[in-house]
């Protein structure tokens, strides 16, 4: 019954040959890794591979090492608990992780950064299933997915498309092991063997860059040394000849490793690796940048992760722990919510591509990129899950808890698989995209920037924020700032942006850091000093801002911060994003850092004790705020309030100013979604006051989170927040480890809230199977209107995304699955008709009576959606909800509108 829940991706086939020939001047090396012979393979002088020696599979060593002898490769072998950072993983191009449950978070982090240097990764087991949940999700991200549960008998393995097509010996492959189902959670890993078992549930994952072996490889009970060989023989054959003739080094990475040609009969080997050498000493001067020839940029060092940690709800799939009662009202409704989601995204592409029924879609095309297994009907999974969710309360009554983990995770990964990716679905919407200050320096030139605007015009993106001032540096040439970015040399990115971005048809937005003013990150890629602050506190260090003990970077964080309370300060960046608005044809402005750093007042780590600051405060209230301690609480809270002072005035005064110069420009923050009051405490950001003066336009909250029930419950108290205003609220989502279909789920989220667009974190991330998903599902097609964006044109995008929702009620109501009485349904038309028709006249000449018309229309007509819906609301809660949303969305657009156009 577990079996049926499985769906496998089909990707495209990876094209490998039997054999390849290293050629190194007169020395020619025949090295073919499906039949790697000892004496061969010992006359390589360097390691083709690593392998990870843990406490973990020390007891398991001697059957390992006994299937290393049996292929004769040199390799290196690498001491778990020596990895620190990526360069201690190896340079080696493959890495072996053979039956590791446990790794670290920093563990993990450097491995991903390997990777992301070029590594490729092969593993068997539940691989990380003992480590921390978010160690687990950023593993299976990795790998393509992870061990759901153990199979209860050894079964044969079977061909999928992966090994009929790219692999020889086929029958040393298809061996009997004893191991568990992989499920997959990306539409870029494919089944490379299944179980013979009902509906052939995946044995092995592979994607491009990794290969993941369902059982225990070295293991006597699990498998035999035939069927291990020839896997990891086929494994490293697939992933080597991702290189060139050479074995390739992976950058970063240490040479330094235990090695072996497998000649060793000790059971198990004294594993002792040198330590990495420390990176050489920077002695660059701050006048003096040295830009490297390949510059890696590095992960934000953002306190946003810790935001994860407050909505999490793991499922354990092989945990038979208790579920109590809430948890398992917590694992139905998100099944239910995930179903609905299906449904929402198939009804808006029947309707938008004419196909006559919502979900008997075939998603034939793009079934070539999922699992070997034909594609299931979309009826049929939709079916199989209400079941699953039907049927957990009673196996949780009878304390079936691991199976009810599984049929849970089972269904959501074939759910999961039914999302109609290869059709157009999206509403006129704001599809935002950060495009870094990494990605504008590697286009290198305005040809190369055109390519990256060519392909995010293609994916459908209609708002670009375009990074234009980061650690003090602009990316452009400044006559108010002191340096642009030193890795930009001879041209203008900012000028080519706006250029690139208006002939394509999106808005570009410039993005700053504002009270932020350098980065120890940045230093390292311009050769600095860790601790130069910038080239604006270098000039100015009566600027800074310090922290209790009197250093401009607080502990753990790597930026120091301009005194928000200086003056000069305020007068500089109100000068500087000026020169941005006026010298250059930007559509708006999005302000970053626009907050104090991080503190914890309870654990004596404070800010805001810059020169001015402490002068100001200090002729206010007679006190010198160094010596205020948080036991004192009046005097604490006023403190407190007078930062967050600062940072609320300099928001005004930059909108009206701003303004002033520009009326259509539309200026937008970055935000954290803390609640209000921890906000202010910890960085004395309180975006509500903005939101409600009017001062912003676009609300944008960092709801990052590696799975939509987490996203959902970041973004949900401010999405039905009453503080916002007039304000559109955007939520953002990062694309940093993020499976595809996990990030089209969260968009399919949005899509059915009462909100009006997204914002992806960033374009560095956006790879080519996001373009491909993006392109086919929001991308423009030939013929078509320009869509409206909606905080550019607010009654526009309104009357559209409104004329969307009436169609989809029409192609529900001629599929006769409208639940209403005859006399319902002519009333309900009829005045959805007459909404409609007030809300086009509005779109198409924008007046105060037309506004006064469409708004009360408009609220009428959703007092009475509620009684016309309510049987419908028994059989389709989520599609009723998801509906009301999008009314909702429609009347804050028409708020929007009021303001930004004057009404």
């Amino acid at each position: 019954m577990l079996n049926k829940k499985i769906k496998r991706n089909q990707l495209k086939n990876i094209k490998t040959t039997k054999s390849f020939i290293f050629k190194i001047k007169f020395i020619f090396i025949l090295y073919n890794l499906l039949a790697i012979a000892p004496a061969i393979a010992a006359t390589v002088e360097e390691p083709v591979f690593s392998i990870v020696h843990t406490q973990e599979n020390a007891s398991q060593w001697a059957g390992i090492e006994n299937r290393l002898q049996a292929i004769g490769a040199k390799y290196c072998v690498i001491s778990l608990d020596k990895v620190k950072s990526a360069a201690d993983w190896g340079d080696r191009p493959v890495l072996f992780l053979p039956n590791v449950e446990s790794i670290s978070p920093i563990q993990a982090i450097a491995l991903e950064e390997w990777m992301r240097n070029g590594g490729r990764l092969i593993a068997s087991g539940p691989v990380g299933s003992s480590s921390a949940p978010g160690v687990r999700q950023l593993l299976q991200s990795l790998l393509g997915g992870y061990w759901g549960f153990s199979l209860n008998s050894p079964q044969k393995l079977q061909p999928s498309s992966v090994i009929t097509h790219n692999f020889d010996n086929q029958g040393d492959l298809l061996g009997t092991v004893r191991g568990g189902v992989m499920v997959p959670n990306a539409m870029a890993s494919q089944a490379g063997a299944v179980w013979d078992a009902q509906d052939k549930p995946p044995a092995v994952l592979t994607t491009e860059r990794s290969t993941l072996l369902g059982w225990r490889w070295g293991v006597d009970a699990a498998s035999g040394v035939q069927t291990d060989t020839a896997w990891l023989k086929a494994a490293l054959n697939r992933h080597l000849k991702k290189f060139s003739i050479f074995i390739s080094k992976v950058p970063g990475g240490s040479s330094n490793c235990f090695t072996s040609v497998i000649a060793s009969t000790s059971p198990t080997p004294s594993i002792s690796p040198t330590p990495s050498s420390p990176p050489p000493q920077i002695t660059a001067t701050a006048t003096q940048p040295r830009p490297l020839p390949n510059i890696t940029f590095p992960r934000s060092d953002e306190a946003i992760d810790q935001l994860e940690q407050r909505v999490r709800l793991d499922v354990e799939p092989k945990s038979n722990a208790p579920i109590s009662r809430n948890e398992a009202i917590a694992l139905q409704q998100q099944l239910e919510n995930l179903i609905g989601r299906v449904e929402s995204a198939h009804l808006a592409a029947a309707v938008q591509n004419g196909n006559s029924q919502v979900v008997k879609v075939q998603q034939a095309e793009f079934a070539s990129i999922k699992s070997g297994a034909p594609v299931q009907n979309t009826e049929q999974v939709l079916a199989q899950a209400r079941e699953v969710v039907k049927n957990l309360p009673q196996m949780i009554a009878q304390k079936q808890y691991a199976q009810a983990r599984s049929n849970w995770i089972m269904a959501k990964s074939s759910l999961w698989q039914q999302f109609p990716v290869d059709q157009r679905l999206a509403q006129p919407e704001i599809r935002a995209i950060w495009l870094d200050r990494g990605t504008i320096v590697r286009a290198g030139s305005e040809k190369g920037l055109a390519k990256i605007f060519d392909r995010l015009a293609q994916a459908g993106f209609n708002t670009v924020y375009f990074e234009t001032v980061n650690s003090s540096y602009t990316i452009y040439p400044s006559q108010v700032a002191p340096q642009q970015n030193p890795l930009i040399r001879g041209w203008d990115p900012l000028a080519a942006g706006v250029k690139l971005a208006h002939q394509r048809g999106m808005e570009l937005h410039a993005w700053v850091w504002t009270f932020a003013a350098g980065n120890q990150r940045h230093n390292q890629i311009l050769n600095l000093n860790p601790n130069y602050p910038g080239p604006v506190l270098a000039a100015h260090p009566d600027w800074a801002n310090y922290d209790q003990r009197g250093q401009m970077i607080p502990q753990g964080q790597g930026k120091p911060f301009f005194d928000q309370a200086n003056p000069e300060v305020r007068k500089y960046l109100q000068r500087l994003y000026e020169e941005i608005v006026t010298r250059y044809q930007v559509d708006g402005l999005q302000l970053d850092y626009i907050r104090y750093p991080f503190q914890d007042p309870s654990a004596g780590r404070t800010y805001g004790y810059g020169k001015a600051a402490r002068a100001k405060f200090q002729q206010l209230t007679g006190i010198d705020p160094i010596n205020i301690s948080p036991s004192q609480r009046e005097l604490w809270q006023k403190w407190t309030e007078f930062r967050t002072q600062q940072v609320n005035s300099f928001v005004a005064e930059l909108s009206k100013n701003l303004r002033a110069k520009r009326p259509n420009l539309i200026l937008s923050v970055a935000v954290f979604p803390l609640p209000e009051q921890e906000r202010i405490q910890k960085i004395q950001q309180n975006w509500e006051v903005w939101a409600r003066q009017g001062d912003v336009d676009v609300i944008i909250p960092m709801t990052y989170a590696q799975d939509t029930l987490r996203f959902e419950r970041l973004a949900q108290p401010w999405i039905a927040s009453p503080k916002l205003g007039s304000t559109l609220l955007v939520p953002g989502i990062r694309l940093l480890s993020l499976p595809t279909i996990e990030a089209f789920d969260q968009i399919q989220l949005v899509r059915d809230l009462p909100i009006s667009g997204y914002a992806l974190f960033a374009a560095e991330n956006f790879n080519n199977e996001l373009h491909k998903v993006f392109s086919r599902t929001q991308g423009k097609r030939q013929g078509t209107q320009k869509e409206p964006i909606p905080s550019r044109q607010p009654f526009a995008a309104a009357a559209a995304r409104y004329n969307a929702l009436v169609g989809e009620w029409k192609f529900v109501s001629q599929n006769d699955e409208l639940k209403l009485s005859a006399i319902a349904v002519s009333d309900f038309h009829t005045q959805a008709e007459v909404l409609q028709s007030a809300l086009n006249q509005l779109a198409a000449e924008p007046n105060a009576s037309k506004f006064r018309l469409a708004k009360a229309t408009l609220a009428r007509f959703q007092s009475q959606f509620r009684v016309w819906m309510r049987s419908q609301s028994v059989n389709e809660p989520y599609q009723v909800k998801a509906w009301e949303n999008r009314l909702v969305a429609v009347e804050r657009l028409l708020r929007y509108g009021e303001r930004t156009a004057g009404i």
